[in-house]
């Protein structure tokens, strides 16, 4: 469709768009870059090798934004920052202002504002990489470099942070695409970035071949990404060479130090996760009995069927494709299997029509050889059915799932490969009883990941849902879109406590990961 369309319209979005495009984008990805890797990585190296008061707390809590859709954090921000909001309609009664012009405040609608939405709800990918990758460090490279003078700060920058990279690099990674996949924020904050031009040529413009054009520069861009993530991993090794893990000291703070690592952890977390769900949870209440009236529970149980289904196929597809790149390095293998973990960079409109067009295909086929076999229409099978959606959902997020295994896989070395095959252990029964126990503090991250992001996928449920089928995130959007977001504000918070519990568990379960940690940590 990019190469060619039906009505080619790239020299005029070339002249006028594109450039204006690729600066925000630019713009937009640094900001939320700079912005979650400072967030994620430094808190979880305070709560993982710090300990001051509430550290337990924080190790899950930082996680919880992870759960807030960033469309939803930005409708809530906008509610309360904007000219009529509470903050602004408080500092006038204040200083006794009356007209905008009298005083200065940020502009919640803006590029910088939309970077600051998405670091609020991205900055959790980091952390959660970032914190499992401590936790696998060796306490003896942690006391060589003490030994040598290191001290905690030199040791972090020195040591811990060069080896907890490779998984740094996969969380920014992450956050990245998920950046450039935004459509909610970024289209409520009137930002033009790509893939708000892929829906404006698409949906206003009626040009599918328009938005293809856009999409495959988009594409371009995700390419770059992972090319630039591969680069950075390549020809090195970070291998653990033993099993005798040793709890993780513990620099124990105190004064300022102490002040300032809580106040550094608890931001991220008010800002993230505390004040917006604490503004929906007000409206919920006040506008509980509009949301049930729209039949919530038939649509939380649509979401949690279609994330439990999308986070186990990509789970074991993932995971195969992770162990057969491990066991067979071909450049063939290597090439396929990246190339089918591209789906994450692709935005989900586009995505979704990616899926509608071979199940279509699939199902006029099927039909037809049944009618003409048994005189039997089978109608459709695959498209406009929640198996489309979970196509879809498996073909966008399956990159979570094999990144982060094939990441962790990394770092187990091919030498216990070589020990189970000498005591008889076929491939299967190694990678069940060698690697899944080392890495499966990465298979419930991966798991946890695609749960959530399903639950607040929005593009792509809205093309191939199947007709009258709604989620959760369907309806707060249709809700939201029309500003009516106090109507759907109990919805978002189902989305919101959906993801806490395997949130709160899967941090439960890496910090458990470590054999001795629960025996140090306490404060």
């Amino acid at each position: 469709m990019a190469l060619m369309p039906q009505v080619n319209i790239w020299p005029h979005l070339a002249s006028t768009v594109l450039p204006h495009y690729i600066l925000t984008t630019l713009f937009l990805m640094t900001g939320v870059g700079l912005g979650t890797l400072i967030i994620g990585t430094g808190c979880a190296w305070l709560v993982t090798m710090c300990r001051f008061p509430g550290r337990r707390v924080f190790e899950w809590a930082l996680l919880l934004p992870m759960a807030v859709p960033a469309y939803i954090v930005a409708y809530v921000y906008t509610d309360l920052l904007e000219f009529a909001g509470p903050v602004q309609e408080t500092l006038r009664d204040l200083f006794g202002w009356k007209l905008k012009s009298e005083y200065w405040f940020p502009e919640i609608r803006s590029t910088g504002g939309a970077a600051l939405m998405m670091t609020l709800a991205f900055y959790p990918y980091v952390y959660l990489l970032s914190r499992a990758a401590f936790l696998e460090q060796s306490v003896g490279v942690l006391e060589v470099g003490r030994t040598l003078g290191r001290g905690p700060w030199r040791g972090f920058f020195r040591i811990a942070l060069p080896l907890a990279r490779p998984a740094i690099i996969v969380g920014l990674t992450l956050v990245l695409m998920e950046t450039l996949n935004d459509f909610g924020t970024v289209d409520y904050f009137a930002v033009a970035t790509f893939t708000a031009g892929i829906f404006d040529v698409w949906l206003n413009m009626n040009n599918v071949g328009g938005a293809a054009q856009l999409a495959t520069v988009l594409l371009a861009f995700v390419l770059v990404l992972i090319y630039l993530e591969r680069r950075n991993r390549r020809g090195q090794q970070y291998h653990s060479t033993t099993t005798k893990v040793q709890a993780l000291p513990g620099y124990q703070l105190k004064g300022f130090s102490k002040f300032a690592t809580v106040l550094a952890c608890c931001l991220p977390v008010l800002f993230g996760f505390v004040l917006p769900a604490g503004i929906l949870l007000n409206y919920a209440v006040s506008h509980y009995s509009e949301a049930l009236d729209a039949n919530l529970i038939a649509f939380t149980l649509n979401s949690l069927m279609l994330a439990s289904a999308a986070a186990l196929i990509c789970i074991f597809v993932g995971g195969f494709m992770a162990y057969g790149a491990r066991l067979d390095g071909s450049a063939l293998v290597k090439g396929a299997t990246r190339f089918a973990s591209l789906g994450y960079a692709v935005p989900g409109a586009v995505l979704a029509i990616g899926v509608i067009i071979p199940t279509a295909w699939l199902d006029n086929t099927i039909d037809a050889t049944m009618k003409g076999l048994f005189g039997i229409p089978t109608g459709l099978i695959l498209s406009g059915t929640i198996v489309a959606v979970t196509i879809g959902y498996v073909v966008r997020f399956l990159a979570l799932s094999f990144g982060t295994v094939e990441a962790s896989l990394a770092k187990v070395t091919h030498n216990m490969d070589g020990a189970a095959r000498t005591l008889g252990h076929g491939p299967a029964q190694t990678f069940i009883k060698v690697h899944m126990p080392l890495i499966r503090g990465s298979i419930l991250t991966a798991a946890i990941l695609v749960f959530v992001d399903t639950m607040k996928e929005l593009p792509m449920t809205i093309i191939l849902r199947p007709f009258n089928f709604q989620t959760l995130a369907t309806f707060v959007h249709q809700y939201a879109s029309d500003e009516l977001l106090e109507e759907s504000a109990l919805a978002a918070l189902i989305i919101v406590a959906a993801g806490i519990l395997p949130v709160i568990l899967l941090s439960r379960t890496i910090g458990r990961s470590r054999p001795g940690t629960e025996a140090g940590d306490r404060v």
